[in-house]
């Protein structure tokens, strides 16, 4: 089996029963801001764009790239789709001319030859875009895990394909917290290292439980080129951001598990495994151009903002023209007011007004209500500012997740008071009948009916109330406060609250109250 990366969460996997695309992008993502780091454009791309097989793990447009698929993959090629509860990925192929779908299922292997392959997919409201995706692939001859932005819950059973020999991993994370807040600086810089560190503790766990020999970490982080959002590349440019790189993360993997080799996977990385023997080599870059795009990252930078200026431009073009502040006002709420009618977990969820200044246009979302009108001066727990052009593109294309647009742009600016709302952002990925339906039903199914167990000296709930990880393995209790290690979430156990976010409470009593509870009681 033959690997190549492609940049980003790209590769390219040859194997004795054909070649797989996986999730190719070359183009500039959200609204020009998320650029491929390291430059990939140099990659032979006919040839890769000839592949037998092609999958796209989930609708982020930092793996969905419909230029690329245009300029460069045959339209017969067999589109390997994962199942997800809405369809919005499979229209997104479909219009863009690829018809030779087959419908995988989850967990369950495909065979073609001496090709296995399974795709195990998630389909919680915070897992991508409604749905997020990892592939499997076995030829005989090598066994690798491509598990990208994904965060599987049930490794058991995503692990029963069989144990890789090489493990592909997110490990800098797609986020615009807190970046983007209107926070005091050294509010953001804290928040921001505890984002990083968080982030680096979940792809640890994932390593230790996947266990592979060799890890390629990947899918991430970006470039940013446009001027504004320049200073957020990696940690920033005053230690305010969230992107740590492919160098900064092996040092610490080898440095705190060194029993696993760590290897660099950028475009033109080339693995080559055969019946356990592997090599790695770099093909489109020299040692010493790799080297300096680290130790002179800032330098490297600058160079490609300043080569790349045109592709800014020509995304800017490509924007709707700026709509007036009533057209705008009414086009969201004809959009969004049905939605929200249909909404009730999310209006009781979110529990007040939401303000947005759309460039001259200020508004609520009056999510008791189901109402979208002008701002009437109320306070607000949450608002946003968003230059209008995004907002009037958005309206255009009916873009029905706006953080797949607006959101992972980071071109806006945000502020709350009190924590983290889920509720909103969830909304604002869900603008379609059919998604908002699908997570209403979700949020209703998730109250917990699961077995109780013991940590430490508590008994709480089995499975988590974010997104029901097995708490026995993912949970840590330091100081009466646990945390699943999945996505650092935190509960108060004496109270059962949320650390977090507004809601998601937990069951949780000490072992103490469990035996003074059962002495008291009456005989039966």
């Amino acid at each position: 089996m033959r690997i190549t990366g492609l940049g980003h969460a790209g590769m390219f996997i040859e194997t004795t029963g054909g070649s797989i695309l996986c999730d190719p992008v070359v183009k500039p993502s959200f609204y020009g801001s998320w650029f491929v780091f390291p430059d990939n454009r140099a990659l032979d791309w006919e040839r890769i764009g000839a592949a037998d097989f092609l999958y796209i793990s989930h609708r982020h447009r930092d793996h969905f790239d419909p230029w690329l698929l245009e300029t460069y993959v045959r339209k017969d090629i067999e589109v390997l789709l994962p199942e997800y509860p809405t369809d919005d990925l499979e229209t997104d192929l479909r219009k863009l001319g690829y018809h030779n779908i087959t419908y995988t299922h989850a967990g369950e292997v495909i065979e073609r030859g001496s090709l296995r392959l399974m795709i195990t997919p998630l389909r919680a409201p915070s897992d991508g875009p409604i749905g997020d995706s990892s592939l499997s692939v076995d030829d005989g001859t090598a066994s690798i895990l491509n598990q990208n932005d994904s965060h599987p819950l049930d490794l058991e059973k995503l692990l029963s394909f069989g144990k890789p020999e090489a493990y592909f991993t997110q490990f800098s994370g797609a986020i615009w917290w807190p970046m983007v807040y209107d926070l005091p600086h050294d509010a953001k810089q804290n928040f921001a290292h505890l984002k990083r560190e968080a982030q680096h503790k979940r792809a640890m766990y994932y390593i230790e439980k996947v266990d592979a020999p060799h890890v390629f970490p990947m899918a991430g982080p970006p470039m940013f080129l446009r001027d504004e959002l320049f200073r957020y590349n990696g940690l920033g440019a005053e230690n305010d951001s969230i992107f740590t790189d492919q160098a900064q993360f092996l040092a610490r993997l080898e440095k705190e598990a060194p029993q696993y080799a760590g290897h660099m996977f950028i475009p033109g990385t080339v693995v080559t495994i055969e019946h356990g023997k592997q090599t790695v080599e770099q093909t489109l870059y020299s040692d010493a151009e790799i080297e300096r795009m680290f130790t002179d990252k800032w330098g490297y930078l600058e160079e490609q903002r300043a080569n790349r200026q045109s592709e800014l431009r020509e995304e800017e073009a490509s924007r709707a023209p700026v709509l007036p502040p009533d057209e705008m006002l009414a086009a969201i709420k004809e959009w969004w007011e049905p939605l929200l009618r249909r909404g009730r977990i999310f209006r009781e969820g979110v529990g007040g007004p939401v303000r947005y200044t759309i460039g001259d246009l200020d508004m609520v979302v009056d999510f008791p209500r189901a109402k979208v009108r002008e701002y009437a001066g109320e306070e607000t727990s949450y608002w946003f500012t968003i230059p209008p052009e995004l907002v009037s593109t958005n309206i255009r294309d009916h873009e029905i997740d706006w953080s797949n647009s607006i959101f992972l742009s980071m071109q806006f600016a945000a502020g709350r008071v009190g924590k983290f709302n889920e509720f909103i952002y969830t909304f604002m990925k869900c603008l379609s009948r059919d998604r908002i339906e699908y997570v209403e039903n979700w949020y209703a199914e998730q109250s917990d009916v699961s077995e109780d167990i013991q940590l430490q000296d508590w008994v709480v709930q089995r499975r988590c109330p974010h997104l029901r990880a097995d708490l026995s393995k993912t949970g840590k209790i330091e100081d009466g406060v646990l945390t699943c290690s999945l996505h650092d979430w935190k509960w108060d156990l004496t109270s059962g609250k949320c650390l977090t976010t507004q809601g998601h409470p937990i069951r949780a009593s000490q072992v103490e109250d469990d035996l003074h509870t059962a002495a008291a009681a009456p005989a039966a």
